[in-house]
């Protein structure tokens, strides 16, 4: 009975019982008991952060799943679809776009539209907010149907053939079988040439679409083959939100003067953006503020007050403040291409604020204001050449074997061009009796030549030179007549006839001529003019071409004289009776006759 007693259903069985607790204190066969270990009182800390195995970037963690995630790409959207809604589904697609814009992701959609499936859902559709059948599958990249390649990788026309051999089967699970080729460009020409006979006639199951950065390296017998979507860069207005949006759902603080640097240094691109948040992001300790200093720091970028400041300098003639400025820009780190393209920028936004206010630039209306002031004070033209100017100087410094002196040298060539007259300022000075280099103190002592229709102006200056002994004086010329006589004194005959043809005067002033040009004049009719009259008068002259209000030209003049005449002579009630004798008579030629005077009577012939 004892033994009875002790299998009762009261006790567990013995090989559900809890094995007994190993007392730690005790020797084993492994060794000594180990030391007592200290009981410490545990201490609350903040929960580790996420280690570098699972941190998922923000650009795969916040790539979009539906259409309406996409930003920037709204009409893409509509197209497909309008597409999808009538039916009109094209066979290949071709998506092209900058750098980062979205065409993977935007591929990676279109596959899941065309294959969209749900228990309502029996078509294509861009309404993806319910994953369908088929959308875990594509996401994760292991849907049997759906294809994504690489062209670098395969860019022989062996493979390219081999991965065609399928496409005339039909898709397994799926609706339509698609693939995915991403940077098409770089396939070879006989991988094109292969692809194109699928293109050509393509099977009803099979979808095509293709990503590229690089669209005219795809041969046009395949882009006609196509649907072309063209994927825009995003402004930098709807970066700032998209990234103030992404900021707050990862629990990071930043200025959004400092999303707006990043913004703009994305170029478009929504990845290259992302990858620049989540390197600021981390840029200060976890619950700080990231500032814009900081991101500027990070960027490598100069202060935006600081470059309108040496823009401000430039445009003011100081050439010490401006490398001065530059200088402590260096000295903090700036890249002197950067900086040349943050001061071409603000040549830009002057410009546009003279133009349209200061309300169109995207930028805080202080430094917006800043830039409106320089443009109110600056003419269109000094801005224009200072464009042209600062393009250049950003191209050599970005070659300079060192940046940093072919930018200071950039920067003194811009301050010396900037305190120049302009052509309507050197026109002005003339027409009030000032020597056309007097004005902008600092300026040199010569303009600039061009010449012809549309506005040119030319100008020579020349250093003023004593006349030799015995020497033959210099023509004065005292209105358009006398250039006219002193070309046809040198037997210039070239620039006569263009004279004569081309050049309706508008004003005349010693040592300035303006006048308008008649259609189809030489484009450097100014110069040689600026050139012929400081070689035979010896001194500067300023030609300028404007837009229109100019005399007739010499020839337009006497062709106007001749059909003058020619109408008095058949208005002669003699010459019409004439012509009316003779049907089909005409006045080919009107010459003058010249009568010679008689001699004056002798005093004696008087006298008889």
């Amino acid at each position: 009975m004892a033994d009875h007693d002790d299998l009762s259903t009261d006790s567990a069985p013995p090989w559900d019982e809890a094995p007994a607790e190993r007392d730690e204190n005790t020797a084993d066969i492994f060794g000594d008991a180990p030391a007592p270990v200290p009981v410490s009182r545990p201490v609350v800390q903040d929960p580790p952060p996420e280690t570098g195995d699972a941190y998922t970037v923000l650009a795969r963690k916040y790539r979009p799943r539906t259409f309406e995630d996409l930003i920037g790409q709204e009409a893409m959207v509509r197209t497909l679809a309008n597409a999808f809604a009538t039916g009109r589904i094209a066979h290949a697609f071709m998506l092209t776009g900058v750098r980062g814009v979205g065409k993977t992701t935007t591929a990676r959609l279109l596959a899941r539209a065309l294959n969209y499936e749900t228990d309502t859902v029996k078509g294509p559709s861009v309404d993806l907010t319910t994953e369908g059948y088929h959308c875990r599958a594509i996401i994760e990249g292991r849907h049997m149907d759906v294809l994504e390649l690489d062209a670098a990788s395969r860019t022989k026309v062996d493979e390219m053939r081999e991965l065609l051999d399928g496409v005339r089967y039909a898709p397994v699970e799926a609706r339509y079988k698609v693939y995915i080729i991403d940077e098409v460009h770089m396939l070879s020409t006989a991988a094109f040439n292969a692809l194109l006979k699928t293109l050509e006639e393509p099977p009803p199951h099979a979808k095509f679409i293709f990503a590229t950065t690089e669209i005219r390296k795809v041969p046009v017998t395949i882009l006609s083959r196509t649907q072309r979507f063209d994927l825009r860069r995003v402004e930098p207005d709807v970066l700032v939100k998209h990234f103030d949006r992404i900021s707050a759902k990862e629990g990071a603080r930043i200025e959004m003067d400092a999303l707006a640097l990043i913004a703009r240094a994305a170029e478009g691109s929504v990845r290259d953006g992302l990858s620049l948040l989540d390197q600021a992001i981390v840029q200060t300790d976890r619950g700080a503020t990231v500032s814009a200093a900081v991101v500027r720091d990070m960027l490598g970028l100069a202060d935006r007050g600081q470059t309108i400041a040496l823009f401000e300098n430039v445009m003011a003639g100081k050439t010490k403040d401006a490398l001065e400025g530059f200088r402590a820009l260096w000295g903090f780190g700036a890249d002197p291409a950067v900086v040349m393209l943050d001061v071409l920028d603000h040549c830009h936004g002057a410009a546009v604020s003279k133009a349209l206010g200061p309300d169109a630039l995207s930028m805080p209306k202080e430094q917006a204001a800043r830039l409106a002031a320089i443009g109110a004070h600056t003419s269109a033209g000094t801005l224009s050449r200072l464009w042209q100017m600062l393009l250049k100087a950003h191209e050599e410094v970005r070659r300079a074997p060192d940046a940093m002196a072919a930018a200071e040298m950039a920067l003194i060539r811009l301050c010396y061009a900037a305190d120049l007259p302009g052509p309507e300022e050197a026109l002005k000075a003339l027409r009030d009796g000032q020597p056309p280099g007097g004005l902008g103190g600092g300026g040199p002592s010569g303009g600039a030549i061009g010449g012809g229709a549309g506005g040119a102006t030319a100008s020579i200056q020349a250093p003023m030179t004593l006349a030799a002994p015995g020497a033959q004086a210099m023509p004065v010329l005292a209105s358009f007549d006398d250039v006219m006589a002193l070309i046809a004194a040198k037997r210039d005959i070239g620039l006569r006839l263009d004279v004569e043809q081309y050049v309706r005067p508008i004003s005349f002033r010693p040592g300035a001529i303006t006048f308008e040009a008649a259609p189809g004049a030489p484009g450097n009719l100014a110069g040689r003019l600026v050139r012929f009259l400081k070689e035979h008068t010896g001194q500067p002259w300023l030609v300028a071409a404007e837009g229109g209000g100019g005399a007739e030209s010499l020839m337009e003049r006497q062709k106007r004289e001749e059909r003058e005449a020619l109408e008095a002579i058949k208005a002669d009630p003699f010459v019409a009776s004439v012509l009316a004798a003779f049907p089909g008579a005409e006045i080919v030629e009107i010459r003058k006759i010249l009568t010679p005077e008689a001699p004056p009577l002798e005093p004696d012939e008087e006298e008889g």
